[in-house]
């Protein structure tokens, strides 16, 4: 069969964007960035004084719809960030960090491009806490800390290649309360730079990809975390945290899953903070905890951001809120099994950060 030339252009049109639509065009960028230090709790109103200043570089690539989600977020960017602070301060010293982010367009033309950026990753701190050498330093006692990371961004081309990207975001640098003092430090921040694109604009595919199969199915999760916390300044030592959870979801659409479960918990420094206020002879209540939870997971392919508040029903030791909420990344290494890195929170105050394994059924 002979087709039209007009017929067989069209097609071989289309098999070249659908070609070149897998590969997701490069975007470097290069920003300054100029802060202060958000004095949010009395704790650190002492260091709240200086000006940090940065420098960021980052890799990212324009997704085009060669995976159904893409289209269902408009396209967004996926990158990694490094960045370098120098807190102007002897105290604070400097910071150097990595963070994977997901970048999502709400006005996009062929000359513009306005975003909003999140991302989560690892920070290296020269000079954290030490009750000897830096008792001043009360934002951070360990070196190595989270970061998490909420940006608006404002790409503008000047070339066909080079945009000049300004941007306002909130760093935050934390450890968790795995070791204290741990107020943690929120940097908001004005950014300059600019982006290098490989191909702008972009091609595009699969806008509107159908919702998945597993819409409207119900699954069970079980899954099992482990962290470590310090009790206070004066006690070094690390105790170890448990949890055993059982979940039961529902994928409701092509973006999200809803989710409510029953979960155990251990927290070994709740012994240690009993044997420190109870008398002798006095018999000691369970540290145990059990809590219910109601949840919600945003979908990015295999990658998911994670939010559960949750209600103590079994908590003989009264140590903390009778809820608490949870945020952290989840991970499907397979269609079975996954991984995740929780923050567990009470009332804003960070409880301890979860390592947790666990599988789909």
């Amino acid at each position: 069969m002979t087709l039209a030339p007009g017929t067989a252009r069209a097609q071989t049109d289309s098999l070249k964007i659908s070609s070149a639509a897998l590969r997701a065009p490069l975007v470097v960028g290069a920003y300054i960035q100029g802060s202060i230090i958000m004095a949010h709790t009395e704790a650190i109103r002492h260091l709240a004084v200086s000006h940090p200043t940065g420098f960021e570089l980052n890799f990212q690539r324009q997704t085009t719809g060669a995976a159904p989600w893409h289209g269902w977020y408009k396209y967004p960017k996926v990158g990694v960030a490094f960045t370098y602070y120098d807190f102007h301060n002897p105290t604070l010293g400097h910071l150097v960090a990595v963070s994977p982010y997901l970048s999502k367009s709400f006005s996009r033309g062929p000359k513009h491009d306005f975003s909003f950026r999140l991302g989560a990753g690892l920070a290296y701190l020269t000079n954290p806490y030490d009750l000897e050498t830096n008792h001043k330093n009360t934002i951070a006692s360990s070196a190595i800390n989270a970061t998490l990371q909420m940006r608006f961004d404002y790409d503008y081309a000047i070339t066909p290649h080079l945009g000049l990207l300004v941007g306002l975001g909130l760093n935050h640098y934390s450890n968790g309360a795995t070791t204290k003092p741990n107020f943690g430090i929120n940097l908001p921040s004005v950014v300059l730079g600019l982006n290098y694109h490989e191909q702008r604009p972009a091609p595009q595919i699969n806008a509107n990809a159908p919702a998945p199969a597993e819409v409207g199915q119900n699954f069970f999760n079980v899954s099992t975390s482990i962290g470590y916390k310090q009790r206070s300044q004066s006690d070094v030592e690390k105790y170890l945290v448990n949890s055993l959870t059982f979940a039961v979801g529902r994928r409701v659409s092509h973006k999200s899953n809803l989710l409510a479960g029953i979960e155990g918990f251990y927290d070994r420094s709740l012994k240690a903070q009993l044997k420190d206020t109870t008398r002798a002879g006095i018999k000691q209540p369970d540290v145990k905890k059990v809590g219910v939870f109601v949840g919600h997971e945003l979908l990015f392919g295999r990658l998911a951001f994670v939010s559960h508040l949750g209600f103590y029903v079994y908590e003989p030791y009264k140590s903390s809120t009778f809820y608490y909420e949870r945020l952290g990344l989840k991970y499907h290494f397979t269609s079975l099994l996954f991984g995740a890195v929780d923050l567990k929170v009470h009332r804003g105050s960070a409880d301890v950060i979860e390592f947790k394994v666990g599988a789909k059924l």
